[in-house]
């Protein structure tokens, strides 16, 4: 761990930050300077650009809030969208991702299990056959490569690395091979993650119409379709990702990184008012769908709690504002507070601690969010 930059602080401050919270809470202009810095020598070392490229002659790219204008022979801040001369093609070429697959035996371990049909029987009997887990049955889990933001606690920065120099070869995966992989009769759940599948997500959205058209045909179901993604694409696109959930009995799991502007931006790379602009307007779309299905609910927010900057009060504040869209639309939104972990650029702050979860969890309900569950519990320790 590093001393804060600006006030010299000790404790749980990254030295990819270089700052802690208090400074980014009470003098955010002074400490970005100092985050959005160390950021860029990180970004220019994996040949990503530093910061979403802007400025005439680029080829715009709205699948997300970043809004890239990409210049000639450049990569949007995703790193997967190019500009060949002149034209916005995906890295890979059309028609194709970069993804890997596995098979996900149920009980399915993924952010949304704790209400899945699949581990929980909810939605029973139209979105699982069976009352308990779908033993013997398996989700298939899409792993991309790409992403909107830049975490530094990237807990899958493979999807990241896996875009520098020609490794991004070795993940290309036509649309027809995964729509056959979901088709296996044992499969029951699609679930896109990453990376976030927001770059990837007009391609994925074709290729889930397929798997629904094709598995009702073959008398296949349920095959439901998940997202799990950091809510930050463009709102046309994002709804009928979830739409595609939301007949499917699929679940759409959002991150919110964090509720302070400053803290957003330094964890994440993005600008933190413009995120959290797109992420309120996100979330409040898909709480307003998921009045169309009570059960499994739609929508589960998940937060990351990471030590010294994602503390109780940011997922109070979160939770505060989850509970006014469960109130307003009527709607169960249940929370997933995570476990971090260290890995990626920020290997020098321990792990959650339990005492952190309990306050973060207990905060949450404070707020009026109904079910609130602590993910990656096997992680947390008792070490600040």
């Amino acid at each position: 761990m590093a001393r804060c930059a600006i006030c010299g602080a000790e404790g749980l401050v990254s030295e990819a930050i270089g700052v802690c919270a208090r400074c980014l809470r009470e003098r955010p202009g002074e400490a970005l300077a100092v985050a959005r810095e160390r950021r860029r020598r990180l970004r220019l070392e994996l040949g990503l650009p530093p910061e979403p490229p802007r400025g005439r002659g680029g080829a715009p790219c709205r699948i997300c809030v970043n809004e890239c204008d990409i210049p000639p022979g450049g990569r949007g801040y995703c790193g997967l969208w190019v500009n060949r001369g002149g034209r916005l093609e995906p890295l890979q070429g059309h028609g194709r991702l970069l993804a890997y697959t596995y098979l996900d035996p149920h009980p399915t371990n993924c952010t949304a299990g704790y209400v899945c049909p699949a581990n929980t029987s909810r939605g029973y009997p139209r979105y699982t056959f069976t009352r308990g887990v779908e033993r013997g049955y398996y989700n298939l889990a899409v792993f991309l490569l790409g992403c909107p933001l830049d975490c530094h606690f990237c807990q899958n920065p493979e999807h990241k690395l896996g875009l520098v120099g020609p490794r991004w070869r070795s993940y290309v995966k036509s649309i027809d091979e995964l729509v056959e992989e979901a088709l296996d009769p044992r499969v029951t759940c699609i679930c896109y993650f990453g990376g976030d599948p927001t770059p990837q997500m007009p391609l994925l959205i074709q290729a889930s119409r397929r798997i629904l058209e094709e598995a009702e045909r073959r008398g296949q179901w349920p095959k439901r379709i998940c997202w799990e993604t950091d809510g930050l694409a463009a709102r046309p696109l994002l709804r009928e990702a979830a739409r595609l959930s939301l007949e499917s009995g699929g679940i759409v799991k959002i991150d919110w990184k964090a509720w302070t502007p400053s803290i957003y931006e330094a964890l994440t790379g993005a600008s933190g008012e413009k995120a959290l602009r797109r992420l309120a307007e996100n979330t409040e779309m898909l709480a307003a769908m998921a009045a169309e299905r009570p059960e499994p609910p739609l929508l589960v927010v998940s937060v990351l709690l990471v030590p010294g900057y994602v503390d109780a009060e940011e997922v109070r504040l979160i939770a505060r504002h989850v509970a006014g869209l469960m109130t307003r639309y009527g709607v169960n939104i249940p929370m997933v507070l995570l476990g971090f972990h260290p890995d990626y650029r920020m290997r020098d702050l321990p792990p959650t601690s339990r005492r952190h979860a309990l306050e973060a969890a207990r905060a949450a309900r404070e707020e009026g969010v109904k079910e609130v569950y602590i993910g990656n519990a096997w992680l947390l320790g008792d070490h600040y």
